[in-house]
């Protein structure tokens, strides 16, 4: 009373999250059917992170949902729109996807980004989000990272970050994709997958 009768008004403190008004975002294409019956029909992206004792460490992983192998990986100290747009270029360099490949993903700020998006649309692909706070409609990505969680990430405690960044990749490139059997795929690794199904439709 006294404030309003001198004509004074508080200041308020920034919000403890800021709003992004009118942010793009892609609907849901995906609807929580992750079979694919073909290589790079169906994408799926997300981002983990990891403290080491000079700080935290963040890794962007792109794996395809037929074989389950990781097409694409960034790692850096913070999470921003690069992390997830090289992780991105990575798999487009490396499987070159005809157009129409769905890329899925949450509504986190990198992934509504402009870079990433553009990236994504001026490959070919079609942008896909599941709901807001609902971890089923990416299960196959979450389900990734709670493996790297009790695999490698929770297995000791991590140094440096340049300590960290090494062990993800010898896990990513090496064990996940060429030595973890997978019961999704008939415990076969996805490079021996992806091998196998190629010969049958060679043949």
């Amino acid at each position: 009373m006294l404030m309003r009768r001198a004509g004074l008004q508080g200041v308020s403190g920034r919000p403890r999250y800021r709003q992004s008004p009118n942010t793009p975002t892609a609907s849901d294409l995906v609807d929580r059917k992750f079979e694919r019956s073909e290589r790079d029909q169906l994408w799926v992206t997300d981002i983990t992170e990891h403290p080491t004792r000079e700080g935290k460490v963040y890794c962007a992983a792109v794996l395809d949902v037929f074989s389950r192998r990781v097409v694409g990986w960034s790692i850096d100290s913070s999470p921003t729109a690069a992390l997830v747009t090289n992780a991105l270029g990575m798999a487009i360099g490396h499987r070159k996807p005809s157009a129409g490949t769905v890329i899925h993903s949450d509504h986190g700020t990198q992934f509504t980004s402009w870079a990433f998006t553009q990236r994504a649309i001026d490959s070919g692909l079609v942008p896909s989000m599941g709901s807001i706070g609902d971890c089923f409609d990416n299960a196959v990505i979450e389900s990734f990272w709670s493996r790297v969680q009790v695999e490698l990430l929770d297995r000791k405690r991590w140094r440096t970050r340049v300590e960290l960044s090494n062990a993800l990749f010898e896990y990513l490139e090496i064990f996940h994709n060429r030595q973890r059997r997978h019961s999704s795929i008939g415990m076969l690794t996805p490079v021996e997958f992806e091998t196998r199904r190629q010969k049958e439709t060679a043949a």
